[in-house]
């Protein structure tokens, strides 16, 4: 899986999970402000993107991820090789 794809994927389940129009996901946005996530919500991230492709992101690790480049870098790094 190429980063295109993963940027194409993420965009579509997030954009459908948190009603937020995929136009709004450019790779500086910050995900948080971008997707209005709270605590809750931000769970709710977490399991989709564990569940898609079985990267689970640790809290130590999500504190580091502000932009959806940055959440894009680290699925594309964590990916199982296949």
């Amino acid at each position: 899986m190429n980063r295109e794809d993963i940027v194409k994927k993420i965009n579509s389940l997030l954009a459908e999970e948190f009603e937020v129009d995929e136009s709004a996901f450019t790779p500086e946005a910050n995900v948080r402000e971008t997707l209005s996530l709270d605590s809750l919500s931000l769970v709710d991230l977490v399991a989709i993107i564990q569940q898609t492709y079985k990267v689970k992101i640790p809290v130590t690790d999500l504190r580091n991820i502000h932009t959806f480049a940055d959440l894009y870098d680290y699925v594309e790094s964590h990916l199982p090789q296949a």
